[in-house]
């Protein structure tokens, strides 16, 4: 194994197969309606590019609980299906049955098959090289927009709310929430030791910040009610910004480590290329021992693509390495795949500097529990 691998905690991008486990809890009597709707999805998820099998399973010892699971060729292909508003409607129809869901994605490290399976058919996709080596913390961020003219109210909100309480249970608690917003667009990254679930739904309990949820929807562009549990499984899945890619450098260095978030615009339809060529960047970077780059998490959905750095230096100090554009091919390649009416040409390093502004977004709040 690398020392680079060690560095990459979580990849979309090492071109494994993926594994998707999906464990179910059925209301009582659900199971007939439960079955019909599964049919009619599975007919058409098997036409989804990059599918590769999948398999619906029923306890032997439990009748309500079920298991899905699904193979696909890659994560990037999974990713683009089960963000797409495609996948929110396709499913729609399982969530009456469905009393609590629990997702799991897994990329397929190593193998053991019947010889005779194998040599009929060889599964589409690789295995993961190697396993990464991380430091126990998910990473996942939500985002959203709110109504053009509403920005400072909600900035206002979102920075004033009390922090909750950051120990969840004996295996899991919060470590770190950082909310940033670029024009009237929200990102709301977290980290959290142990069971991101547990985490998420214990923070949604705290009464200050169901408080803080409350105050904003007014402001919101896309309406949720947040007391009807269908409204509010919409806007999260809609809202949900995954982490496809973070790596850190082994040496964070002298200096005061300060988080920032840029907002790439992506053209229509290259969203996960430009995160796939910054998650090569970044990796390029722990690997300098010169560079401020500290640590890396890219959030990518369709055409969202948010990059949350920690820098050693002030972020306008060093464009080029900030913005993970090392090299003229590189700048030349992003040109590419982001807006020319924001990015300009790129051709210098004040193109550079100008764009870098134009994307850094406004930090609301960072904090940070004690220990962590």
């Amino acid at each position: 194994m690398t020392r680079l691998s060690d560095r990459i905690s979580q990849s979309a991008f090492d071109g494994s197969r993926i594994r998707v486990v999906l464990l179910l809890d059925l209301y009582e009597g659900a199971q007939q309606r439960f079955l019909a709707a599964y049919e009619h999805l599975r007919n058409q998820v098997a036409s989804v590019p990059g599918h590769l099998t999948d398999q619906l399973c029923q306890s032997i010892e439990n009748p309500s609980q079920w298991l899905i699971t699904s193979e696909w060729e890659s994560a990037p292909q999974f990713l683009t299906w089960v963000n797409s508003e495609e996948h929110v409607e396709m499913v729609q129809p399982l969530h009456g049955c469905v009393r609590e869901t629990r997702s799991l994605r897994f990329s397929v490290l190593r193998e053991t098959s019947n010889i005779a399976t194998v040599a009929a058919k060889l599964p589409k996709g690789g295995l993961q090289a190697s396993p990464r080596v991380g430091d126990g913390v998910v990473r996942h961020a939500l985002t959203f927009t709110v109504k053009p003219g509403s920005e400072a109210q909600v900035a206002e909100i979102l920075a004033g709310y009390s922090s909750p309480e950051a120990r969840v249970d004996d295996a899991t608690r919060l470590r770190r929430t950082s909310l940033f917003m670029h024009g009237n667009r929200v990102v709301r990254a977290v980290e959290v030791q142990g069971d991101l679930v547990a985490a998420l739904r214990h923070v949604a309990r705290q009464p200050e910040v169901r408080a803080v949820e409350e105050a904003i929807d007014p402001f919101l562009e896309q309406e949720r009610d947040l007391t009807d549990p269908d409204s509010a499984r919409r806007f999260f899945t809609r809202a949900a910004l995954p982490a496809v890619h973070h790596v850190t450098a082994d040496e964070q260095g002298p200096g005061e480590v300060r988080r920032h978030a840029l907002s790439y615009p992506a053209r229509e339809g290259c969203g996960m290329t430009l995160a796939r060529m910054l998650a090569r960047q970044d990796e390029l970077a722990a690997e300098d021992p010169s560079s401020p780059v500290v640590g890396s998490t890219i959030f990518q959905r369709d055409d969202t693509v948010v990059r949350l750095i920690d820098l050693r230096v002030p972020v306008g100090s060093d464009p080029v390495r900030a913005l993970g554009v090392a090299g003229p091919r590189k700048r030349a390649v992003m040109a590419r795949l982001v807006d020319t009416d924001v990015a300009g040409a790129l051709s210098s390093d004040q193109d550079l500097a100008r764009f870098l502004t134009r994307i850094d977004m406004d930090l609301i709040t960072d904090r940070r529990a004690p220990d962590a």
